[in-house]
Formats: structure tokens, C-alpha cells, sequence
């Protein structure tokens, strides 16, 4: 098994609705994306995945989010734009994206800041 890596970024603003608390107010963050994948095999000159795809598939994702105001966007009408719930959308957008590549989409990670983050990924 191979695991690959890449960090991406994120800078949106969004507000938790019924959040009870400063978060409810409207605010930013410059989210670090970690993507997580993995694959069994490699291709004939030893790649998973080429790192120059992984990233161009995760930055057509994320500049659709960049410098938004997430609560408008239609993946986040019905749920907060929480760190959980953009990890989740982007694994779920990022294993479309990749379906054909050769590896899977292990684990999304979404740092609001230095000390706080959340992942997803199917258990």
C-alpha cells in the first residue's frame, strides 16, 4: 500500500448557524487542506498518482470555495460550513474527481487554524 500527501489552501469566510457563541458571527479562516490517498499499485515509471494531478484535482475543488462566503454556496445550505463538513465535501467531490486515477481518497483534513482541525474519511 502507498500513501501520498498534499497540503492545499483555503481562505473563505463563513458564520455556524445556531451556533450559540462567537462562531455564529460572520468570520474567516485560511483553512490548510491535507489530502490523504492511497493506492496498491504503481504505474510503469513508479508513480501512484502524480503529485502535479492530486493537486489539480483538489485546486479545481477548492477554488470554487476560495475566497467565498460559504454559507451561500449550495453544498452548505442545508448543513454549517463547519471544518467537518468541508472536509467531507471535498473527500466526496475529491473521490469523483479521482475515480479513474488509480488510487483512493483515504482521509480529508481541514485546519481552521495552528491548533484546531477536522478530518474525514470512511472507517
Amino acid at each position: 500500500m502507498y500513501e501520498l500527501k498534499i497540503e492545499a489552501y483555503l481562505a473563505a469566510a463563513h458564520n455556524l448557524r445556531e451556533y450559540q457563541g462567537e462562531c455564529e458571527a460572520l468570520h474567516g479562516h485560511n483553512w490548510k487542506i491535507e489530502v490523504v490517498v492511497r493506492g496498491t499499485e504503481l504505474n510503469h515509471i513508479g508513480l501512484a498518482i502524480d503529485f502535479k494531478d492530486l493537486k489539480k484535482a483538489t485546486d479545481d475543488i477548492l477554488d470554487a470555495m476560495d475566497h467565498c462566503y460559504l454559507n451561500d454556496l449550495p453544498q452548505f445550505a442545508d448543513v454549517n460550513p463547519s471544518s467537518e463538513n468541508i472536509a467531507r465535501f471535498i473527500y466526496e467531490e475529491l473521490e469523483k474527481a479521482l475515480s479513474d486515477s488509480g488510487v483512493d481518497v483515504y482521509k480529508i483534513t481541514a485546519w481552521e487554524s495552528e491548533k484546531a482541525c477536522a478530518s474525514y474519511f470512511k472507517g
